[in-house]
């Protein structure tokens, strides 16, 4: 499983149209990404891994996370085998433990809590199924050092979301030379900072009202003031804005810290349009 290089991450080959998801996926996989990643909130994932394990020949595709209160652990390991059995070497299982906002319910209100604890024994039933999904193809979500620790033990590595560089030498620093680092970086073409800001703001703020990330931000050194805000240095770091050139740069600075392979997730003025435009000049840009 070839992990370097620049892959795409998109909610549109999840929550898409599955018919154009499979298309999309067919074409990222000729512009020469290396990777397909999309994100889980509950329901039957694995469709959406064999759509797109279908539609291509040599890709990687990975769970941007497997959400592991949403799925019970000896069904995803069955899942796992029966996928890995038809296309072997081409599925990452990506696992994470989401936000509480994202789990709890009126009926059970604390049902997100331990989220350490929860993610050790999810992983402890995963090695204890009947047909067990290998460490060497799953990685965690990861931002604080517990779970990085974690990643680097019990996983191939860690997939960090919504980070900068500064995250990426860090986490490398973390998990040490052996584990994969697999960072999402998020990017915006446009023109200008206006442009970029009119897009991407209010992207960023439903992720900062989320205390997983607004945590993992404090501990890089951005302020309280700048989370409330937005600060023009947060939103620069977090999202890379501007042309071609200027999200490669982006790009290589993640590779430079320590990244193995970096995810793409460009956000548009419409989240409801697959961005292949703006896929098509990255993968041009990338050549």
């Amino acid at each position: 499983m070839d992990l370097s290089g620049v892959g795409v991450w998109s909610h549109h080959l999840r929550y898409g149209d599955p018919g154009e998801a499979a298309d999309a996926a067919a074409e990222l996989e000729e512009l020469g990404f290396r990777a397909l990643w999309f994100p889980d909130a509950g329901g039957p994932v694995f469709d959406a891994v064999t759509n797109l394990l279908t539609a291509t020949r040599e890709i990687v595709v990975a769970t941007g996370i497997l959400n592991l209160w949403m799925h019970e652990p000896a069904g995803v390991a069955a899942a796992y085998a029966s996928v890995s059995a038809t296309y072997a070497g081409r599925f990452l299982m990506g696992i994470g433990v989401s936000h509480a906002v994202a789990i709890n319910t009126d009926q059970e209100p604390a049902r997100y809590r331990r989220p350490m604890e929860a993610m050790r024994a999810f992983l402890d039933e995963l090695d204890q199924a009947d047909q067990p999904v290998p460490t060497a193809n799953r990685v965690l979500a990861a931002l604080g050092p517990k779970m990085l620790d974690l990643a680097a033990k019990r996983a191939r590595g860690a997939h960090p979301y919504l980070v900068t560089p500064e995250h990426t030498r860090r986490a490398r620093a973390a998990l040490g030379d052996g584990p994969l680092l697999l960072p999402e970086q998020t990017v915006i073409l446009c023109r200008d900072r206006q442009e970029a800001r009119a897009i991407g703001d209010g992207w960023l703020r439903s992720y900062l009202a989320l205390p997983n990330y607004a945590d993992n931000l404090l501990r890089l050194g951005y302020s309280p003031e700048e989370l409330a805000s937005v600060s023009d240095r947060l939103f620069d770091d977090v999202i890379a804005w501007g042309n071609e050139e200027a999200i490669l740069r982006r790009l290589d600075e993640h590779l430079a810290a320590g990244a193995d392979h970096v995810c793409v997730q460009v956000v548009t003025a419409d989240s409801n349009v697959l961005p292949r435009r703006e896929w098509r000049l990255l993968a041009a840009a990338l050549r």
